[in-house]
């Protein structure tokens, strides 16, 4: 019976460790409340903090994740994933509120993976960017069909159609020459966007974040910019042609890790279409204008991609068990994939950190900067690089890279400021200091 009873004990207490909590659809107060539930189980890895408010002045919460909350720390590469952009496209906000849970528990019970993803990395995690559509869509209650319900702000905006658009200037530059990063916004920017959009813009130009995803539904795939087709070719009523990053490769391999860790989405039949091993460039697929994910990559040092991930934008909640043990993996997989390439400091020759220096990699048309504190970090796959940082006042600097598929290589560059080159000035005769010209010495008469 002692042997029984033993064996039950054990069971209770393994069950007691890996029970999952209840999967549920969460409203607003639901979600704000498992937000804070978690930063209390895990206060010193953890920080809760809001961007700015929706229409109807909902917070835009995020949850971070690191070993120095609130605290950039010098090499540690910052990432984030955004959900419920549109505010029917739900799972992705579940499965964010579930990775928040699942990281907390994890890294309380000592798994080495999550306790050194948590200490190598900053995470930001916004479950909602469209509270106020959420509510909408939530309202309709089980069982009715509404597509369309809730996708909208507050304002009835397609938050995914109202970032600045930066593809047409890109698209000019790369044929007339210009920037390829760092785009500039227009100057009446602010009144042309949601105060959701708004608030994003900011939160990104805020964090030197490194790697993004944005969670949606009504497909399965990974999608990689560009989203913005750059021909105006037509397949039936959907603008579409395969419009690549000068980062295409790279683009691909990350949409990869994310399909392949995935319990389904690289088998490529999913919801009636049929995407090779899960992925698609965005515009490929449809032309889309004014997108969250191009605006990262234009605008920021930020990669960032598109996940759908549901054939059904608002699943049952019979279904979310099962969604989130299809997704837990890739979710984590695709945290990972911000440790590889370059990154290093850039510093002047009295040490000092050198922010907004321009990180160059030959052959590859888009460049990245250092942020704030002079670090930089460029997302690479294996190979062998030319890599060049420039500064305003500096010489450059170039070097040789080889980059493995392990850890980033780390890089550091030292930039001597650049000496003036001063035109020499022509002496002539009877010249003083700088060559001017000096009086004839006059001699003193002799006297009558």
């Amino acid at each position: 019976m002692s042997g029984l009873l033993s064996i039950f004990l054990h069971l209770l207490l393994l069950f007691k460790l890996v029970a999952p909590v209840t999967f549920r659809h969460r409203r607003y107060d639901d979600l704000v409340r498992t937000l804070y539930n978690v930063h209390n189980e895990c206060p010193y890895i953890t920080r809760l903090y809001s961007v700015g408010r929706s229409v109807k002045g909902r917070h835009l919460y995020v949850l971070e994740f690191s070993d120095f909350p609130g605290i950039h720390e010098p090499l540690e590469p910052e990432v984030k994933y955004v959900g419920n952009m549109h505010g029917n496209e739900v799972l992705g906000r579940e499965l964010l509120l579930q990775l928040s849970e699942f990281l907390c528990e994890e890294f309380r019970n000592g798994n080495q993976r999550i306790v050194r993803l948590v200490e190598s990395t900053r995470i930001h995690i916004m479950p909602s960017m469209n509270p106020d559509g959420y509510e909408v869509a939530a309202a309709q209650g089980p069982g009715i069909s509404g597509y369309l319900v809730g996708r909208n702000n507050a304002n009835g905006v397609d938050l995914n159609r109202n970032f600045p658009d930066l593809n047409t200037y890109i698209y000019y530059n790369e044929k007339y020459g210009g920037p390829n990063h760092h785009l500039p916004l227009p100057d009446n920017w602010k009144s042309q966007v949601e105060p959701e959009t708004r608030a994003v813009i900011h939160w990104i130009r805020s964090f030197n974040f490194v790697l993004s995803a944005n969670l949606h539904g009504g497909a399965v795939v990974a999608n990689y910019p560009y989203d913005k087709s750059l021909e105006h070719r037509f397949r039936g009523f959907r603008r579409t042609a395969n419009t690549p990053t000068p980062d295409d490769k790279l683009f691909q391999k990350l949409a990869k890790v994310y399909s392949y860790a995935h319990g389904w989405m690289h088998q490529g039949w999913n919801c009636g279409d049929y995407f090779p091993d899960g992925i698609t460039n965005g515009a490929s697929w449809y032309s889309l204008s004014k997108g969250m994910q191009d605006f990262n990559y234009l605008h920021t040092n930020c990669f960032e991609i598109t996940l759908e991930l549901s054939c059904d934008k608002f699943p049952r909640q019979e279904d979310l068990q099962r969604e989130w043990l299809g997704n837990r993996e890739a979710l984590i997989q695709f945290l990972e994939q911000v440790h590889q390439g370059i990154k290093g400091m850039v510093l002047d020759e009295n040490n000092n950190n050198l922010p907004e220096a321009v990180i160059s990699v030959s052959g590859i048309n888009h460049d990245v900067t250092s942020g704030d504190h002079g670090d930089y970090f460029r997302l690479l796959l294996p190979g062998t690089y030319i890599v060049t940082a420039t500064a305003p006042g500096f010489d450059p600097e170039t070097v040789s890279v080889t980059v493995g598929p392990g850890e980033p290589k780390l890089v550091d560059f030292q930039l001597k400021r650049s000496i003036p080159q001063v035109t020499p000035t022509r002496r002539v005769p009877n010249a003083g200091p700088g060559g001017r010209v000096l009086p004839k010495k006059v001699q003193p008469r002799a006297a009558k």
